[in-house]
């Protein structure tokens, strides 16, 4: 950083949005994992246990619903993410 300029810190907004996103990407592609799974489609064997598997999927889904509403609450807005 030269010629006087300030680093952004990053605000809990800033975190909120990044842990959305980072949290999306993840659920997304266990989801596609398991969507294969269910088609019989899926090139490999899972080592742990699909159940455990879909219920992390479940979980991670309730997690992203309770970031929607917090961002609604407090005017957070995520950025659109297509597939």
């Amino acid at each position: 950083m030269g010629n006087g300029e300030k680093m952004k810190e990053e605000t809990y907004q800033d975190r909120l949005i990044k842990e959305y996103i980072e949290l999306k990407c993840r659920y997304k592609k266990l989801n596609k994992m398991l969507v294969k799974y269910d088609a019989m489609t899926l090139e490999f064997t899972p080592t742990c246990p699909i159940e455990i598997l879909k219920e992390q999927a479940k979980l991670m889904r309730k997690y992203l619903y309770i970031l929607e509403v917090r961002a609604e609450i407090e005017k957070v807005k995520f950025p659109v993410m297509l597939d």
